[in-house]
């Protein structure tokens, strides 16, 4: 009895963390091909805000890979890769702010079609990537870091469209270096919070 209990249990595990590759797999493939039409857009466009949006989608795609690397991994395995995407995000946060800094001296103003076209895009992205993330959002720390990552990444988009709205009516780029910074203060508290987590689980394994 004991004996199919366990092989019921390990057949159930099997099956989630096949559920799980699966969705990663998907929402990885998002990030890639949107960091790519983020980036183009956002130097095109001379725009803070989706630069820096695309840098989140980048950080998102490394974040899928290193869980899909350690989704059949020990627990301590998974902290550490959740203590590897809390690094990455501290990162991304330094590289959007130093982006403002350059963005603030050049004085060019961003095109603000390119902005509200790009970020529904990348809004609708996102969302799709949240809804195929809620599911497993409290499988464990592995999962729930990536779903954090998704949910910041809507907070990001909408910012982006907010940004892009302001420049239009005040014909000023300084609603677009806002946006910058506030993404970059959004990396900067979600990575504290991961490497957090993260570093009292491996203390604990």
């Amino acid at each position: 009895m004991g004996d199919r209990c366990c092989q019921a249990k390990a057949s159930e595990l099997s099956k989630l963390k096949k559920q799980q590759a699966k969705m990663l797999w998907a929402v990885l493939s998002i990030n890639i091909v949107m960091f790519a039409i983020e980036f183009g857009a956002g130097i095109r466009a001379d725009s803070l805000s989706l630069t820096g949006d695309s840098l989140d989608m980048l950080g998102d795609a490394l974040v899928y890979a290193s869980s899909l690397y350690v989704i059949n991994k020990s627990v301590k395995a998974q902290a550490g890769a959740a203590f590897l995407k809390g690094s990455i995000m501290f990162l991304l946060a330094i590289a959007v702010f130093a982006r403002a800094t350059y963005q603030l001296f050049m004085s060019a103003s961003p095109e603000v079609s390119t902005m509200g076209i790009v970020g529904v895009v990348a809004l609708l992205a996102n969302l799709l990537c949240l809804l195929l993330l809620t599911r497993h959002r409290n499988d464990n720390l592995n999962m729930s870091s990536v779903w954090l990552c998704s949910r910041n990444d809507i907070i990001a988009n909408t910012s982006v469209l907010v940004a892009a709205a302001l420049v239009s009516l005040t014909h000023s780029l300084l609603p677009d270096l806002a946006v910058g910074l506030l993404l970059a203060f959004i990396f900067a508290r979600s990575a504290g919070k991961v490497l957090s987590q993260s570093w009292r689980e491996m203390q604990q394994v």
